[in-house]
C-alpha cells in the first residue's frame, strides 16, 4: 500500500474515532486506562499499547517534528481542530497557550496523541481527551467562575481552567500524591498560567479527591479524572446550581457522565461516551495497584 493510500485510510479512521466518540482511542485525564481493544489492563505508559489509528496518523503526518516546541503544540491543536475535536475558538486558544510539553516528564512525547506516564501509577491524558473535556465544560469556565479538577496530576488541565476563568475566577486542583502536587506546581510556574498561581487564583492542594475541596465550594464546574463506582455525594454537594460535572462512573464497564445541577438543586445525568479509567481510590490503593 502506498504511503498516500495509508494516510487517507488512517485519516478516515481517525475522523470516525473522534466524531463517534467511540473506537480504540485512549480516554480520560490523569489516572487513565487506555480504551484501546489492544489493551486490557491499566496503561501507565504509551508503550504498553499498540498505537491507535489516530495516533499512527499524527506520527505519520508530523514525522520528525523538526520545529520548535511552540510550533509543535500549535500543530497539535490545529490537528484536533481539523478533525472536529476542538470546535471552540476559546478551547483552541487555551490549548495553544498552555504548552503541553511543559507538563510531560523528560523523555516523553508530549505532542503525540497518547497518554503519558507521570509516575505513581498515574498518567497525563491524551491531547484529544483534554480537548473533549474542555469542550464539555467551556460554558462553565467563563471569566469569574470557579472550577475544581479532581486528580489534577501534572496540573495541565488545572492550568487550562485557570486561563479560562481568568484572574477573577478560581481554578482548584486536588491531588493526593504529594510529589505530584510539588511537580505540578513547578510545571505551572513555567507555563502561561504562572500569574494565576502567583496571585492565588490557581491553587493545587493535597487531599482525597473523593471529598473534593469544600473550602472553596461551590464550583461552576468539576472535572474528575478517575472512575467512581457511583457519583460521590460530596462532589454533587460542591457543585453550584447551574453547574456541570464531568466524571467517569463504573467498575468494569464505565461511562463518562455529564452531571448538570439544576437551579432548584435537582440533578440531571447523561452518558457522553464509554471509557475505561482506573478507580477513584485512596492514595495507598493507587500506589500499590498493579
Amino acid at each position: 500500500m502506498s504511503k498516500r493510500r495509508a494516510v487517507l485510510l488512517l485519516r478516515e479512521r481517525f475522523r470516525s474515532c473522534f466524531l463517534a466518540h467511540r473506537g480504540d482511542r485512549p480516554t480520560s485525564i490523569h489516572r487513565l486506562q487506555a480504551a484501546s481493544p489492544h489493551c486490557s489492563s491499566v496503561a501507565t505508559s504509551s508503550s504498553s499499547c499498540r498505537a491507535s489509528p489516530h495516533q499512527e496518523f499524527l506520527a505519520m503526518e508530523h514525522g520528525l517534528w523538526s520545529s520548535g516546541a511552540s510550533d509543535k503544540n500549535k500543530a497539535m491543536v490545529e490537528q484536533l481542530q481539523r478533525y472536529g475535536v476542538i470546535k471552540s475558538t476559546k478551547v483552541a486558544e487555551v490549548m495553544e497557550t498552555i504548552d503541553r510539553g511543559l507538563f510531560v516528564p523528560p523523555g516523553g512525547s508530549p505532542y503525540f496523541d497518547s497518554p503519558m506516564a507521570i509516575g505513581y501509577n498515574a498518567t497525563i491524558s491524551a491531547p484529544h481527551m483534554h480537548a473533549a473535556c474542555l469542550e464539555l465544560l467551556e460554558d462553565h469556565l467563563q471569566p469569574g467562575m470557579r472550577a475544581l479538577d479532581v486528580g489534577s496530576g501534572t496540573g495541565y488541565l488545572t492550568a487550562c481552567f485557570a486561563l479560562m476563568v481568568g484572574p477573577g475566577g478560581r481554578a482548584v486542583g486536588v491531588e493526593h500524591i504529594p510529589e505530584l502536587v510539588a511537580s505540578s506546581t513547578e510545571n505551572i510556574k513555567k507555563s502561561a498560567a504562572a500569574p494565576q498561581l502567583n496571585d492565588g487564583s490557581l491553587s493545587i492542594h493535597i487531599a482525597d479527591g473523593r471529598e473534593g475541596w469544600p473550602e472553596l465550594a461551590p464550583y461552576d464546574c468539576i472535572h474528575v479524572g478517575a472512575a467512581a463506582p457511583q457519583i460521590p455525594e460530596a462532589l454533587i454537594e460542591q457543585l453550584k446550581p447551574g453547574g456541570r460535572m464531568v466524571i467517569p462512573v463504573g467498575t468494569i464497564f464505565q461511562e463518562l457522565k455529564v452531571v448538570d445541577k439544576n437551579l432548584d438543586d435537582g440533578v440531571s445525568i447523561r452518558d457522553e461516551t464509554s471509557v475505561r479509567y482506573v478507580p477513584l481510590t485512596s492514595k495507598d490503593a493507587q500506589l500499590h495497584s498493579n
